[in-house]
């Protein structure tokens, strides 16, 4: 096997260990406080403890583990200013989605973004429907938005935002008006209007 097939697989089992970890911290089976040894995990997973390290590393820059060299890993909690910084970057990153992607789909491309907007009208009142329904709409337009470092960066920081924001929902007095924006994003979307669309978005994470 040649040297660049090797660091292939390398570099594939540290991806497959870095969603594998992060996908249990964004369920909550591995929780704030709890332990992660890198030989528990190798073992269970059949795989050395390099690609283990490399993907707690990677959760480390995300901020969704602290590693105490030598000795354990540790999940991170969510305090209120993780939750504050994760609801502004994902509302930039979300908005450049937006201005870049909407104005160059199709009729039938923005007629499906404005589909998956409406789910969002009934999502209000549960946190993860609404983490689910906006990552849907903006997901969708981050992979339209023909900008590969955009891609990059939303690619990277997923498992982040996606934990970080699982229990933030939306005020009970700020749903009305939330819900006009949403209406009002739907419409933008529908119209073509990148401009409309990422100002609506930046309103939605109260940029």
């Amino acid at each position: 096997m040649g040297t660049k097939n090797v660091g292939e697989n390398k570099q594939l089992l540290a991806e497959e260990v870095f969603q594998h970890i992060g996908r249990q911290i964004v369920e909550g089976t591995l929780a704030p406080g709890q332990r992660i040894r890198d030989l528990d995990v190798a073992e269970r997973m059949h795989v050395s403890r390099t690609p283990v390290r490399e993907a707690l590393q990677r959760l480390e820059r995300l901020g969704m583990v602290t590693m105490y060299p030598s000795r354990y890993t540790e999940v991170t909690e969510v305090t209120t200013d993780t939750v504050a910084q994760s609801l502004a970057f994902a509302g930039y990153q979300a908005g450049i989605a937006a201005r870049l992607a909407v104005p160059q789909l199709s009729a039938a491309q923005r007629a499906h973004v404005a589909g998956l907007v409406e789910a969002m009208y009934d999502s209000l009142h549960d946190s993860t429907l609404t983490t689910d329904t906006r990552w849907d709409v903006f997901a969708y337009l981050g992979a339209h938005s023909q900008n590969a470092q955009h891609c990059t960066v939303i690619e990277e920081t997923t498992v982040a935002l996606l934990r970080n924001l699982r229990h933030w929902t939306v005020p009970v007095d700020d749903r009305e008006r939330m819900l006009q924006v949403y209406v009002e994003f739907h419409d933008a979307v529908l119209r073509g209007d990148g401009d409309e669309a990422e100002r609506l978005t930046r309103a939605m994470h109260y940029l």
